[in-house]
């Protein structure tokens, strides 16, 4: 049994949820530093969010977060530290993004610092599939809040 099998049956028996599924395991960031830290803040409670290109989804032919989608955060080196539950999801473009939405990842002061560290994220991870980063593309941010941790 791999350590994301052992984590979650782990999960199902403390929560008493024996049909619970998980739609991925994932850690945040491209860089182990950067996924690590963020990693930190989901589990001292103050990033509750995150934000993802839609053309991610797109070109992945992965299926949208929903309400109610259950996630395994692990470290950058794939360690299950963590259940998060979405809990909303809203779609906007990258330039109509708003501090009041933006300060729920947890990881910014400003909207600007927000906006410098996502633009160089978002074009990292266009170059990576041979896509391209635009001002107006849209984001798709999730609210989410850990229903589990050991």
């Amino acid at each position: 049994m791999s350590k994301i099998e052992a984590f979650w049956a782990r999960f199902k028996e403390h929560t008493q949820q024996p049909n619970a599924k998980y739609l991925s395991d994932f850690h945040f960031e491209l860089n182990e530093k950067l996924a690590n830290e963020l990693l930190e803040l989901v589990l001292i409670g103050q990033k509750k969010a995150t934000s993802s290109s839609l053309n991610a989804y797109i070109l992945e032919n992965e299926p949208l977060p929903k309400e109610g989608d259950l996630h395994i955060v692990t470290d950058f080196y794939g360690n299950p530290r963590c259940v998060i539950k979405t809990t909303a999801i809203t779609i906007l473009p990258f330039n109509e993004m708003t501090y009041d939405i933006c300060k729920r990842e947890g990881e910014d002061d400003t909207l600007e610092s927000w906006q410098k560290g996502h633009i160089r994220f978002f074009k990292e991870e266009a170059k990576a599939k041979n896509a391209s980063f635009s001002m107006d593309m849209p984001i798709v941010f999730e609210d989410f809040e850990v229903v589990y941790q050991e």
